[in-house]
C-alpha cells in the first residue's frame, strides 16, 4: 500500500522518472497484491499500459483468475484492443464469480461491433447468472432500445425504475419517457418527461417533452415546452416548426408565422420553414408574404411539388394563369409527375384561350380525378366551350347520379341530352 501511494504521489508531482523506476521494482518482484492494488490505481489516473502489464504478469500467477481479467480486458478496451478483450473475457468459466460482469462487458462490446443478437445472449446470460442485478437490466433495456425494441425496452427500463431514477448517469425517466414516445404511447410518456426534467433540465430532454406533448395533442404544454426551450438555446433550430406547428393548432397563427420567422433567422435553408410559413400567411390574408415564403421554399428545393401546388392554387385565385404555366414548368412535370399540375395547366390554359393545351391536360389529368366532383366539373364546361356536347353529357350525367338533387347537373343533362 505504501508503494503505490509512493508511485502515485511521485506521478501526481510530474516525477515521472522515479515514478517508473518505483514501477518497475513492483512489476519484477512485488508481492501479488501489491501488483493488483497498483495496477488498480494505474487504472484510475490513466497509466493503461503499465496497469495492463501488471494484470498480465498477475495472470502468469493466476491463470482464468475472472476480476483479473476482467479488469485486464476494460484496459484493452480502453486503448482500443477490443478483439483482445473479447479472447480474454470469452475464457472466463460459468463457475467464476466474475462471470455476470465478464457477460456485461462482453454484451457491450458485442453490441458495439453491431452484433445485437450475440449481445442479447450474452446479456440474457447475465440475468441468470445476476438475477437481482440493476445494471442487467438497465444494459437489457439500452441495448433493446437500440436495436428498436421499445416493448422490451420499457419492460426493462421499468424493472431499473423500481430501485432507481439515475442508472450510469443516466435518468431513467427520460429513456423511459422516449421509448414510449417512439410507440406511440405519448400520454404515458408525459409523466416520466416531466419527472426527468424535474430531477434535471437539458435541452434533449426538453425537446422530447415539447414534441410528444404536440403529438398527444396537449398544444399548451408543447407551446410552454418549446419556448422555454428556445430561451435556453435559441439555436436548437429543430423547435421551430413544431412549435409553429403547436400555435397553428391553438389558431394562434400570428404566433405560428412569428415562429417561423425566428426560425428562418435561424435556419434559413429549411425549406420546410419556409412551407409552412406560406401556409400560414395564406392563411391570415397575407398573400404577398405567402407568394414570398413559397418562392423562397421553391428556390432551396425546385422540385418541392408541395410548395408548388399551394402557390399554383394562390396564382388560380389570382387568377394569374401565366404564372402558373411558368411555375409548372419549372418544377419540371416529367420529373415530378404530379396530377394536380395536370390539372391547374388545364384551368390556365383554358383561360389563356389555349384550348388544345388546355385539353391535352385534362385529358392527362382525367384518370387521376375522374372521381373528383370539382375536377369532372370543370372538365364538363370545358368540353361544353369545346363543342364536346356528347362527351360533356355523359360526364354531367356521371355528376348527377352520383348527386341525383343538383338541379344544375339535371338541367345541363337535360339540355345537352336535346342536343
Amino acid at each position: 500500500m505504501e508503494k503505490t501511494n509512493k508511485i502515485i504521489d511521485l506521478l501526481e508531482n510530474g516525477q515521472h522518472k522515479e515514478a517508473i523506476e518505483e514501477y518497475n521494482e513492483v512489476l519484477k518482484s512485488g508481492v501479488p497484491e501489491e501488483k493488483f492494488l497498483l495496477a488498480e490505481r494505474l487504472m484510475q489516473y490513466g497509466f493503461l499500459q503499465e496497469a495492463i502489464a501488471l494484470f498480465e504478469n498477475l495472470l502468469l500467477y493466476y491463470p482464468g483468475e475472472g476480476e483479473i481479467i476482467v479488469l485486464l480486458a476494460e484496459a484493452y478496451v480502453d486503448i482500443g484492443e477490443e478483439e483482445k478483450a473479447i479472447l480474454l473475457l470469452e475464457e472466463i468459466e460459468a463457475d467464476d464469480p466474475s462471470y455476470g460482469e465478464a457477460l456485461i462487458l462482453l454484451a457491450d462490446l458485442y453490441q458495439l461491433q453491431g452484433l445485437y443478437e450475440v449481445s442479447e445472449r450474452k446479456l440474457r446470460s447475465a440475468k441468470e447468472a445476476l438475477p437481482d442485478e440493476t445494471v442487467v437490466d438497465f444494459a437489457l433495456a439500452e441495448l433493446y432500445s437500440s436495436m428498436g425494441g421499445m416493448k422490451k425496452a420499457i419492460e426493462f427500463y421499468e424493472k431499473v425504475l423500481k430501485s432507481e431514477d439515475e442508472f450510469a448517469g443516466v435518468s431513467i425517466h427520460q429513456r423511459l419517457a422516449e421509448c414510449l414516445s417512439a410507440s406511440g404511447a405519448f400520454e404515458d410518456a408525459m409523466p416520466h418527461y416531466e419527472k426527468a426534467l424535474e430531477n434535471r433540465v437539458e435541452i434533449n430532454t426538453l425537446f422530447g417533452c415539447a414534441f410528444t406533448a404536440l403529438q398527444a395533442g396537449y398544444n399548451r404544454t408543447a407551446i410552454e415546452r418549446f419556448e422555454e426551450l428556445k430561451h435556453l438555446d435559441p439555436e436548437y433550430h429543430s423547435l421551430y416548426l413544431h412549435l409553429a406547428h403547436a400555435y397553428e393548432r391553438e389558431e394562434m397563427l400570428d404566433n405560428a408565422l412569428q415562429a417561423v420567422t425566428d426560425g428562418i433567422r435561424k435556419d434559413d435553408f429549411n425549406k420546410d420553414l419556409h412551407y409552412f410559413g406560406g401556409k400560414l400567411a395564406l392563411k391570415l390574408g397575407r398573400q404577398e408574404e405567402a407568394e414570398q415564403l413559397l418562392r423562397e421554399a421553391l428556390a432551396l428545393d425546385p422540385g418541392f411539388t408541395e410548395a408548388a401546388l399551394i402557390l399554383n392554387k394562390l396564382f388560380i385565385h389570382q387568377e394569374r394563369y401565366e404564372d402558373v404555366i411558368d411555375l409548372i414548368q419549372a418544377v419540371d412535370m416529367e420529373e415530378h409527375a404530379e396530377p394536380q399540375f395536370h390539372w391547374d395547366a388545364a384551368v390556365a390554359f383554358e383561360h389563356l384561350e389555349e384550348y388544345g393545351k388546355a385539353r391535352e391536360n385534362y385529358e392527362a389529368a382525367y384518370p387521376y380525378f375522374k372521381n373528383n366532383e370539382n375536377f369532372m366539373n370543370d372538365y364538363g364546361y370545358f368540353l361544353i366551350e369545346e363543342g364536346k356536347t356528347a362527351l360533356a353529357a355523359e360526364i354531367f350525367k356521371e355528376l348527377l347520379r352520383r348527386n341525383p338533387v343538383n338541379a344544375e347537373y339535371a338541367d345541363l343533362v337535360e339540355r345537352l341530352s336535346q342536343n
